[in-house]
């Protein structure tokens, strides 16, 4: 009895049936989810857009200046002067600079002056002379509270 040997070599050609169902699978899927993209206008609701604002906003630019108990002077951090100076001409240039400074850049210049309660007040006097011969008038008083 012989049995009969398979044709290893026979071509079994391109099946479309295969790629037809996957198709319709695709299809249907792609259908399905179209019916749940719901319109904007149906929502009734609006994405943002861009905005325009009214006016520019307004930058500060805030430097602290500090008067010590011995009298010593420090612009962020900084010291100017010698402690005994009442002309102050290290701090007067300095300020002129900032202030020249943030007008270039159109910003508000603002200074807080932290004064120590045992400093001398002819001190805080020499500061706020330093500052109006730079032409700042935004200025902020406090007390420092470590003592």
């Amino acid at each position: 009895m012989r049995i009969p040997v398979k044709n290893q070599n026979a071509d079994v050609g391109f099946q479309i049936a295969p790629m037809i169902d996957v198709v319709f699978v695709i299809l249907i899927f792609f259908m399905a989810l179209a019916a749940q993209i719901k319109v904007e206008q149906i929502l009734q609701t609006k994405l943002p857009g861009v905005a325009e604002a009214s006016k520019s906003a307004e930058f500060v630019d805030e430097q602290i200046l500090q008067i010590n108990e011995d009298g010593e002077i420090t612009l962020n951090d900084e010291n100017y002067d010698a402690p005994d100076s009442r002309e102050l001409p290290k701090l007067k240039a300095t300020l002129i600079r900032l202030k020249d400074s943030s007008d270039a850049a159109k910003t508000k210049v603002v200074i807080t002056l932290i004064s120590h309660p045992d400093s001398p007040y002819y001190h805080t006097i020499d500061v706020l002379d330093a500052l109006a011969v730079a032409g700042i008038t935004n200025v902020t008083f406090t007390s420092d509270t470590e003592l």
